[in-house]
């Protein structure tokens, strides 16, 4: 994301669709139409839109001149915002436009299933080739999988040139080191920031004084996790939603932080268990300030969590339901002896004694009543999650914030219009941002299990409290009270709010603006490289773009990475594709102006 600005805050912008324009050439001639073979060769430029964002000037720029020099006379249609962008994606105002997805979830299935396979929450394309070697590269490990993600990017870049790679970016955030503690001040390559460690310098202030953090959209799609998948809402429902599994910063798969104590891969990679906290219990909104519900977040909440995540028709506009598709069933597990009945994947151990490794007490009795879990008496519950057929990659998307885990009670209490015959004029969601809005519509009926729960936002600022009920006396308790998160459009605001401190972190620091973070001794500026790529997407209805690989591929070998490395002062990375940050196939795209020459003489020909 999956999923900030157009490469981190979204972890996506994405979704095209169909336009009645059409790319043309600029008129020929009878003459010239009916000129002998060796007559001299048609330069007649090919028109070509590129639809891009205000943001993306720069890249914009460096796009239009290497196309220009190939051959193409480029029609830009720059938008102010991510909302008009959108606007112009939907209506098929484009023949290239300027694309780019973060994998949030740190697996490659991630980072292909949504966006190029047919039906995918993001995809526009339709193939039959790309569509198997995604399901094949889905039921591999680690070890099979890379000759399969290198023939998918054989077809995807270079025999159909759906996409042209243009960099893989370093994901870098700056912060006032005089205000917060640099030691839980966290940079992770694939998790949004974990607000839970995030301290001040000055411990003292931890009850009455706001961490300040910031995001360039005010509009958020939905605070129900199921709902959403970009920029707006990535971090912060990221943080209001605990999950079965967490990534470390290295993106290793890890219980630490989440709603498992530990959990188990059974024999034949397709049954996963998880033996759950009893420490955590929902937070809600009562006049504008966060409290503990009392009730415990337990196995019927991730049962009906899971369950929902997986159906396309639980809920309208469902926009993450392709991300947990193999999820067959979910169900408590209270036999605690069948646990020893079943191996470890990969290892002569248990079930059994590998949920239980580290827990307060050995498993005593599995409990189907969450109110009677009792870790230190050795009382817990177990879920267990089968999957349609092998598929490890199942874990990495219980650790994305679409798998957080909400109230069973009060999404059911909230939800009680028809899916079907929703109206959003008169219908209300559960997580419909309007409901924390401060207006005339305020009526806050969130219940969050995460760390922290959003009181109240306006076009300005968002207002999260501490969770009161988020395990209580562990390292991962929330250590400060309050978070706001500051609505910044504008990159140079952003960073003049940091220095003035008025912010206390910039998640997303521009390259350009690294000396300048370096030059502010209150600063301190975090890199790593990360999963966001960015790359040119073709429209595939109604332009000749769609109609001609040759075309296509034009666009692609006139792309040369190494003057994007250059104006970024080599602080982007090469790519090919969006597994590129996660699976070395020693692929290579190379600028080739005499490609480019042959391709679009063989798409003119056509014509």
């Amino acid at each position: 994301m999956k999923k900030g600005n157009l490469a981190i805050a979204a972890a996506l912008s994405l979704s095209l669709v169909a336009s009645a324009c059409t790319l043309s050439t600029k008129d020929k001639s009878a003459e010239q139409s009916a000129a002998p073979s060796g007559a001299p060769a048609d330069t007649t430029p090919v028109d070509i839109e590129l639809l891009a964002q205000n943001s993306n000037e720069a890249d914009v720029n460096i796009i239009r001149d290497q196309l220009a020099k190939n051959g193409f006379n480029v029609k830009l249609n720059l938008q102010p915002d991510y909302g008009t962008y959108k606007a112009q994606q939907d209506a098929g105002n484009f023949d290239i436009a300027v694309s780019s997805w973060t994998t949030v979830t740190g697996n490659p299935d991630y980072a292909v299933r949504s966006l190029f396979k047919t039906g995918g929450d993001y995809s526009i394309m339709s193939d039959p080739e790309i569509d198997t070697l995604v399901e094949t590269a889905s039921t591999q490990t680690p070890e099979q999988y890379a000759e399969t993600y290198k023939q998918l990017e054989q077809k995807l870049v270079f025999d159909k040139a759906y996409i042209a790679p243009l960099y893989n970016s370093v994901k870098s955030q700056a912060f006032n080191q005089e205000v917060l503690n640099k030691d839980t001040v966290r940079l992770s390559k694939s998790r949004s920031l974990p607000w839970e460690v995030l301290d001040f310098k000055d411990t003292s202030k931890r009850a009455k004084d706001p961490i300040i953090l910031q995001s360039t959209m005010p509009t958020l799609t939905s605070l129900d996790p199921i709902k959403g998948n970009d920029g707006s809402i990535n971090i912060i429902n990221t943080n209001q939603y605990v999950r079965l599994l967490n990534l470390t910063d290295d993106d290793k798969l890890t219980a630490e932080g989440s709603l498992s104590y530990n959990f188990a891969i059974a024999e034949g990679n397709s049954e996963y268990y998880f033996i759950l906290r009893d420490d955590i219990n929902f937070a809600a909104i009562k006049d504008k300030l966060a409290v503990d519900t009392g009730e415990r977040v337990g196995a019927d909440d991730v049962i009906f969590s899971l369950l929902r995540a997986k159906d396309k028709n639980s809920v309208p506009n469902h926009r993450t339901y392709t991300l947990h598709e193999h999820i067959s069933k979910v169900e408590l597990v209270t036999d605690a002896a069948a646990l020893d009945a079943i191996k470890i994947s990969g290892s002569g151990d248990t079930v059994k004694s590998g949920l239980e490794k580290g827990l307060p007490a050995k498993i005593a009795a599995l409990v189907s009543d969450k109110k009677e879990s009792n870790s230190k008496e050795g009382k817990y519950q177990v879920v267990k999650l089968t999957t349609t057929k092998a598929f490890p990659q199942v874990l990495n998307y219980l650790a994305h914030q679409s798998a957080g885990i909400v109230s069973k009670k009060q999404v059911e209490a909230i939800n009680t219009y028809d899916v079907a015959k929703f109206d959003p004029n008169k219908d209300i969601a559960y997580g419909d941002q309007n409901t924390v809005t401060e207006g005339a519509k305020y009526n806050n009926t969130l219940y969050t299990s995460g760390p922290y729960i959003l009181s109240s936002k306006t076009d300005y600022e968002a207002n999260f409290y501490k969770n009161p009920g988020y395990m209580k006396g562990t390292a991962n308790e929330p250590k400060v009270n309050n978070i706001k998160v500051r609505f910044i459009k504008d990159m140079d605001s952003t960073l003049s709010a940091l220095r003035s401190g008025e912010i206390h972190l910039f998640y997303s620091v521009p390259e350009n603006k690294y000396d300048v973070v370096k030059g502010d001794t209150k600063l301190a500026l975090q890199t790593v490289p990360s999963n966001a790529v960015s790359y040119l997407l073709f429209n595939t209805k109604n332009r000749e773009v769609a109609k001609s690989a040759d075309l296509r591929k034009a666009v692609l070998y006139s792309i040369n990475q190494d003057e994007f490395l250059a104006y970024y002062k080599n602080n982007k990375i090469k790519a090919v594709s969006t597994v590129s940050p996660l699976v070395k196939t020693g692929l290579e795209v190379k600028a080739d102006s005499a490609k480019v020459k042959d391709f679009l003489a063989k798409y003119k020909a056509s014509k």
